[in-house]
């Protein structure tokens, strides 16, 4: 398994019930030890129109992917966070719900090289880095903002992959633009559309339920409406380096988004919570 395991939606598309599941578990499991009966995940996964079949063929896929476990309690079949999949959560926390002052305080490089016979390794390696916020420089050579150097080093030594790589931390002083070298970096302008599509998609929403105000609105509509905000946003932290403004587009739409996640968080994580809680405490 790797990180983007979790992560890995399509683009503009749908999110499959996998991804769904992640988001249910993400946001709920943890809280009753990380672990849900199959019959309670059928259920909350019902309200999100997914029926049973696609359920269980999706909790397949993940339990092949190392990312569920099996486990009965109490005699109720269920399917528990394995310890990797948990260490990955809650290292996204921090990317999904929490917003930092930016500041351009210079970047962490990583210099990789890993033996043909591991190439196994290299994949893992580029896929984390990936997920971590490094762009490329060029294949053995990878960058990302200083900021992300502490997650960094913690990931690498927690999974076994220090062993390849050299992280040095660095100023850019010369012959370009830094600007323009971020852009090659990464693809900031997939991740612009990324962002402007997700601010299409749900200030509609946001506004709905201001206008509500909670009233004709129920905690169900709300665990509804919070589990698909989520996962359609959950995957642009990973995308998004954290570039500080000065190296951003003047058209970044990063900071809309991000506050219009902000505000829908704010009306539907509650009465969410309430909803689910009532699904995750009652009996078969």
């Amino acid at each position: 398994m790797t990180a983007s395991d979790l992560v890995d939606d399509s683009p503009g598309q749908p999110a499959p019930p996998r991804s769904l599941i992640m988001t249910v578990y993400g946001l709920y499991a943890r809280e009753v030890g990380g672990w849900i009966s199959v019959s309670t995940l059928i259920r909350l996964l019902a309200e999100l129109d997914v029926d049973a079949q696609a359920v269980r063929s999706s909790i397949f896929r993940l339990k092949r992917r190392e990312i569920l476990v099996a486990e009965r309690r109490e005699g109720r079949a269920g399917y528990a966070l394995s310890p990797y999949a948990r260490s990955v959560l809650e290292t996204g926390d921090r990317r999904i719900f929490e917003r930092h002052t930016v500041t351009d305080d210079g970047w962490v490089v990583a210099v990789f090289s890993v033996p043909e016979s591991e190439r196994q390794h290299r994949h893992q390696l580029r896929s984390r880095l990936t997920w971590l916020g490094f762009g490329t420089v060029s294949s053995g050579v990878w960058i990302a903002p200083a900021h992300a150097l502490d997650d960094t080093r913690d990931h690498l030594l927690r999974h076994g992959l220090d062993q390849y790589v050299d992280l040095f931390r660095a100023d850019y002083v010369a012959f370009g633009d830094p600007a323009e070298q971020v852009g090659r970096w990464w693809d900031l302008a997939a991740l612009q559309k990324l962002y402007d599509d997700f601010v299409a998609e749900f200030t509609p929403l946001a506004g709905r339920w201001a206008a509500a105000a909670g009233d004709a609105l129920s905690d169900r509509d709300a665990f509804i409406d919070y589990v698909h905000v989520l996962t359609a946003w959950r995957r642009l932290p990973y995308l998004d380096p954290g570039l500080p403004d000065t190296l951003l587009p003047a058209t970044w739409s990063g900071a809309r988004a991000a506050d219009l996640f902000a505000a829908l968080r704010n009306s539907l994580a509650r009465p969410a919570h309430a909803f689910a809680g009532d699904l995750l405490t009652e009996g078969p």
